[in-house]
């Protein structure tokens, strides 16, 4: 998956852990761990702003973008 969640990062900058910040954005345990992994297929942008204030951080603290072969031929192009 070209798309990277570097999520752990900012938690280890922030000093906190992923169940602290669940509970502070109203996420289940099992959903943290799922986005933390990258195993979820997408995210909806009211949780992504609600860890970013969590966190005082920026989508893009969160997520990164590798180049890859899932990013060539790909339907959803321009």
């Amino acid at each position: 998956m070209p798309i990277q969640v570097t999520l752990d990062a900012m938690l280890a900058k922030r000093g906190m852990t992923a169940r602290e910040l669940a509970a502070r954005v109203g996420l289940s345990e099992t959903q943290m761990s799922l986005f933390r992994s990258g195993k979820v297929k997408g995210i909806r942008f009211r949780t992504l702003a609600r860890l970013c204030a969590a966190l005082r951080c920026e989508p893009g603290d969160l997520l990164g973008h590798v180049d890859g072969p899932e990013d060539s031929g790909d339907a959803d192009e321009d």
